[in-house]
């Protein structure tokens, strides 16, 4: 029920590619605004296609903060980390997911973004 009702608050299907591992509210002094961040890791599940024999699971990209709709009158964040999974043998070879999640060429979700 409790994961339900969290995945509620968070762009559709997210919680099959990633964990939720905390929740932190911050008061903004200068701009009086409280923000909610949700925090997000990537779970360790190769890209569909790749082989889980021949990559692993080596880096996370540093975290990104991706603006979401305001839950009673607070902004929200995901604070997301993704994973970067390199070759075994050659491993100037790396690859991770895409975050469909994300419009392209901004910080913004996109359902934020269609609305």
């Amino acid at each position: 029920m409790e994961n339900l009702l969290i995945e509620s608050f968070l762009p559709r299907g997210i919680l099959a590619q990633f964990v939720l591992t905390g929740i932190e509210e911050l008061g903004q002094v200068k701009i009086k605004k409280d923000n909610l961040y949700i925090h997000l890791e990537e779970k360790n599940i190769l890209p569909t296609g790749y082989d889980t024999k021949e990559y692993e699971s080596k880096r996370i990209f540093v975290e990104k903060y991706i603006q979401d709709f305001p839950i009673r009158g607070k902004a929200v964040y995901l604070v997301i980390k993704r994973r970067r999974w390199r070759h075994k043998i050659d491993s100037s070879q790396e690859i991770s997911t895409d975050c469909l999640f994300i419009t392209e060429g901004s910080k913004l979700t996109q359902e934020l973004s269609d609305f």
